[in-house]
């Protein structure tokens, strides 16, 4: 292939921070490859699946006029002899891995023959993240560009088995190479395509969570070199003679079975005449493509029964052929695309908190839309999750909500089956990933003023994205002269051009007032219902699990309760939107009572920070769901109602609902400050803790609660848990539940690669929120620095109160 500038435009900037784990090649639950171990070499282990089980995948070079070969990724040389007549395997210089929201790259130096300087070959790994192309987006397929840049010729080799393909290693699976003609006048690239699946799939099924149905595509030029065979004898061939030799082994077996590999090499011609300053350096490059197809992509029960979904990109490509070679000829595009998104997502992080930040939220960008799969059409289309690692339900509410920033921010833009008998929001809609197959006894996971109340909070958020016409986090960009038009396209012109960008990003077709009312509309039953369940049990909330599960069924948590009550103001909002004056009155005068009393009995008696429940006296809790409360605007005030509320504040008087015409803030001002100033004291090495029962935190809550703390205090948890990023000894997939103390590791919960870490974009998606105004209501905050608080002593005294206060009754 020839060497492309925008293969180095596509390469990620400086990273300052050293996760454990990257992202390689993330699409989908099933198409997910990350480089383990990413803080050494990364030929010092095997690349892994987000479950943390090994992927063959490898990556050599050889400098033929040196005998060197050089292991670039995954151990390839333990099949080869450390020392040969023809060949030494040594290893090159590694330069580090630097990564941005869509892409990782890895780079090296290796050495040239006698006194040449080193060549520079850099992997870089692609899944764009295009908000501004639905179609590109659901493509289950990823980008490798090989780049080198030296005076001295040199080889490249790459392989995959059949661990692609399927979670069991004593499984059959079959190949072929699929090498479709050229028409004369065709402008893309020749490309030859390795297609590995199982011998016998299971449609719709699992193993150790590896889908057991799907054929891998790995696609290259048509002119480099390929081979399958056994693993051993094609890497040793490879380090003999520099490359393949275009033989394909028809024997099928099982994955494991003289492990068969399917590889291709590519020689990069680099040598030429010095130069009086010295060598003369040429760079080129070569493009690897790794598809997973699915047809169908998960089963869903619909009102007319289980339906097979069939994936997105089908509306646009009738044979997965096409879109094969669609997507390799697509790069520049694609990668265009995703640059511009990398770039808004840096620039916004750093100015809302620093390269520190700017670097987490672009280790989660994959990871959150590689829980996902896309089906529906081009008018219409659907997003699957998976709740990876935690136990697999299909599409769960409490899953979503903490993920929910990412998508606000990114690109803001199922209950109505029937079939579900509670009168309280579903937990999720199937037990496991990919069957939606529902709950039609009613007996999902028991979380529901959890549900409802994220229910009714998420829908009033995308409502208020459409109401104040958010922008989404990237601008318009061109297609560019290399993009080729998508015939099929043009039957869905209304939501799509013809080369594949969706036309409601450039329009600004369905947004407004009005837009936020028809799509509330639609679903207005549902909202009440849930609502109608939270007004008869969110106040005082009885034994049940929230989101957090794994802490336990507690009753009267403050925590729940407040989402709860922030749910009904939620749905007085809703009401007001569809025109039902007499329900958001209803609503609204009912969560003001709520909050009123929720203060009462949520908070500390000395007012220094919010208990873990209501008569868990001596405890605390990070109250997350404050968060919800400026995400919907409720804190954005008109400036008379702010000033009545501070002097009340600054008297013995407390406020009262309903009082006075002016719009007030929801929560009131000091509950936000006393929030914060006791996450600065309470905060641990590495975050901000969940509660007073452990040490562990869930990443995403943490950053739901910095949101809405002063500057300093933000900046303090921020920074806590950057030095975790860096020092974990977790070994997996970014995960979301770990230890404060210690080594940072699992608290013997092993949750990784869990979509919920798109919490972590929960500063930006608040600074878009009210039209920008959400932000700016909180700076009261910045006004003073945080008190200092003796927390033992304030525990101390809250258990004395109470001790004291039970003995009067």
């Amino acid at each position: 292939m020839r060497f492309s500038l925008l293969a180095l435009a596509a390469l990620a900037g400086a990273s300052t921070l050293t996760p454990a784990v990257v992202p390689l090649i993330v699409r989908n639950p099933y198409l997910s490859t990350w480089l383990g171990r990413a803080r050494e070499a990364p030929w010092e282990d095997w690349p892994i699946f987000w479950t943390g089980s090994h992927i063959g995948f490898s990556v050599m070079a050889s400098v033929p006029d040196a005998g060197k070969v050089y292991p670039l990724l995954g151990r390839p040389h333990d099949s080869l002899p450390r020392s040969h007549q023809l060949y030494n395997v040594t290893f090159p210089e590694y330069l580090g891995t630097t990564f941005d929201a869509s892409t990782t790259n890895l780079t090296y130096l290796i050495p040239g023959p006698s006194d040449v300087e080193p060549a520079r070959v850099t992997l870089s790994f692609l899944s764009p993240i295009t908000p501004s192309s639905t179609l590109r987006q659901s493509i289950p397929a990823a980008y490798m560009t090989v780049t080198a840049e030296g005076c001295f010729d040199l080889n490249i080799y790459t392989d995959l088995n059949g661990e692609w393909v399927s979670g069991n290693r004593g499984n059959e699976i079959k190949w072929e190479l699929f090498e479709p003609s050229h028409k004369r006048g065709d402008s893309s690239l020749a490309i030859k395509t390795w297609k590995v699946a199982r011998k016998s799939e299971q449609l719709l099924t699992e193993f150790n969570d590896h889908a057991e149905w799907g054929t891998l595509h790995f696609s290259a030029p048509a002119d480099v070199n390929h081979q399958c065979g056994t693993s051993a004898i094609l890497r040793q061939h490879f380090a003999e003679k520099g490359l393949l030799r275009n033989d394909i082994d028809k024997k099928y077996r099982r994955v494991m079975e003289d492990e068969p590999v399917f590889a291709f090499s590519k020689s990069f011609k680099l040598g030429g005449s010095k130069s009086k300053t010295g060598c003369s350096r040429k760079a080129e490059s070569v493009q690897f493509t790794f598809a997973l197809i699915q047809d169908p992509v998960v089963q869903f029960a619909s009102a007319r029964g289980l339906t097979f979904m069939k994936p997105l990109w089908t509306s646009y490509f009738p044979l997965a052929d096409e879109l094969i070679r669609y997507h390799y000829n697509d790069f520049e595009t694609a990668a265009a695309l995703a640059r511009n998104y990398s770039d808004s997502v840096a620039r916004d992080a750093y100015e809302s908190g620093s390269q520190d930040y700017q670097d987490i939220v672009a280790l989660s960008a994959r990871q959150v839309l590689g829980a996902t799969q896309f089906s529906g059409t081009p008018d219409n289309p659907i997003l699957f999750l998976k709740e990876i690692s935690s136990n697999g339900n299909f599409q769960t509410v409490d899953v979503i909500f903490p993920a929910f920033p990412f998508f606000l921010y990114t690109n803001p833009k199922h209950q109505l089956s029937g079939q579900y008998p509670n009168n309280y929001s579903m937990h999720d809609l199937g037990a496991h990933f990919p069957n939606a197959t529902g709950h039609g006894d009613g007996r999902d996971e028991y979380m529901p003023v959890e549900e409802c109340g994220n229910m009714l909070i998420m829908g009033l958020a995308l409502a208020n994205s459409l109401r104040y016409d958010t922008e989404p986090a990237f601008m318009a960009v061109d297609a560019g002269e290399s993009v080729e038009a998508i015939p099929a396209a043009r039957e869905w012109s209304r939501s799509v051009d013809v080369y594949g960008l969706d036309l409601r990003l450039e329009v600004g077709v369905a947004t407004g007032p009005k837009a936020a009312e028809k799509w509330l509309t639609r679903s207005y039953k549902l909202w009440d219902q849930w609502t109608g369940y939270l007004v008869r049990e969110s106040l005082i909330p009885h034994n049940q699990l929230c989101t957090d599960d794994f802490a336990g069924w507690l009753a009267n948590q403050t925590n729940l309760a407040l989402k709860g009550i922030i749910g009904i103001k939620a749905m007085s909002e809703i009401a007001e939107i569809v025109g039902r004056d007499d329900d958001a009155k209803h609503y609204r005068e009912i969560s003001q009572q709520y909050i009123d009393k929720w203060q009462e009995y949520a908070i500390s008696r000395d007012k220094t920070h919010a208990k873990l429940a209501y008569t868990w006296y001596g405890s605390w809790t990070t109250i997350y769901n404050l968060y919800a409360d400026s995400l919907l605007c409720f804190h954005v005030a008109d400036e008379s109602a702010i000033e009545d509320q501070r002097r009340i504040r600054g008297s013995s008087q407390k406020p009262m609902g309903g009082t006075s015409t002016s719009k007030g803030p929801f929560v009131p001002d000091y509950v936000y400050q006393m929030q914060s100033d006791w996450y600065s004291a309470v905060l641990q090495r590495y975050g901000l803790p969940l509660d007073s029962r452990h040490l562990y935190t869930k990443s995403d809550w943490e950053f739901f609660a910095a949101a809405v703390t002063s500057k300093k205090t933000r900046t303090e948890i921020l920074g806590s848990i950057a030095t975790w990023v860096n020092e974990t000894s977790t070994d997996r997939p970014l995960t979301d539940l770990y230890d404060t103390e210690g080594t940072g590791g699992f608290p013997g919960i092993y949750f990784m690669a869990r979509p919920v870490v798109g919490g972590h974009f929960a500063f930006l998606a608040l600074e878009r929120a009210c039209g920008g105004k959400a932000v700016g209501a909180l700076k009261f905050l910045d006004q003073k620095l945080p008190v200092e608080i003796d927390v033992r002593q304030a525990l101390l005294a809250d258990n004395m109160e109470a001790a004291a206060w039970t003995k009067d009754l």
